[in-house]
């Protein structure tokens, strides 16, 4: 990880972005807190959003934060991607899983400590913690995906088929491969998976647990673009 420093909080704009005495707005890497429409008058408010929000404010108030990046330090908004450490040792991000007040959400350019992240929003849900508890958030099955469009969801199903026509990996969730669930993997992200030491051919027949944007192209499909995106669950 590497050092970007450290600040004391201005102000809190949602559950994952904050503004800090030094000028910068922070984006707290590897974590989605539910949505507040904020200058997106479309967007309605997620459930708990408010609640998120309160949480990191409570979290941070008062406090210096020293700032981190695994990886990729800027988004295309300017915004300062960072996981967060306060004075006394207090890990941000973790803080807001464990609450079940944020999901995991990692990208190929920043993947640092979703691992730990992963394992702390498993035990939130096991206890339907906080967002947890919401309908909203729930895991879905591949078979009510057909009004996901443009959402980001949990999918939890397991693979019919695997098949590689050409330089994209396909996991098939149903009996159809043009109307339901697949998961698609191109080339650059099955070299993450292979660095990794995964393979997910051999994954026919298993469970899988799997998040990101849910998108229509042949059914409801996700593009995965890096190995933290999927869990293998039990067979």
């Amino acid at each position: 990880m590497t050092a970007l420093g450290e600040s004391k909080v201005l102000s809190v704009i949602d559950g994952d972005t904050l503004r800090l005495a030094d000028g910068r707005e922070v984006r707290l890497v590897g974590i989605q807190a539910p949505k507040l429409p904020l200058d997106r008058p479309d967007l309605p408010t997620w459930p708990l959003a408010d609640e998120a929000k309160a949480a990191l404010e409570r979290l941070t108030h008062g406090h210096s934060l020293k700032l981190f990046a695994g990886g990729a330090t800027i988004d295309r908004h300017g915004r300062t991607l960072a996981q967060l450490e306060r004075e006394d040792g207090l890990w941000i991000q973790a803080a807001l899983v464990q609450a079940g007040l944020a999901r995991v959400y990692s990208f190929p350019d920043n993947r640092a400590l979703a691992a730990e992240l992963l394992a702390d929003e498993r035990a939130a849900r096991a206890t339907a913690r906080g967002i947890w508890a919401d309908p909203f958030y729930r895991v879905r099955d591949p078979t009510e995906l057909e009004k996901a469009t443009d959402s980001f969801q949990l999918v939890e199903g397991r693979v019919m088929t695997a098949a590689k026509p050409q330089s994209r990996l396909y996991l098939n969730f149903g009996a159809d491969w043009k109307t339901d669930f697949t998961v698609a993997i191109d080339a650059q992200a099955l070299r993450l998976f292979k660095a990794a030491g995964l393979d997910p051919m051999t994954w026919e027949g298993r469970r899988l647990r799997v998040r990101g944007w849910i998108k229509s192209f042949n059914g409801p499909l996700i593009d995965v673009t890096h190995p933290e995106q999927i869990e293998v669950l039990e067979p």
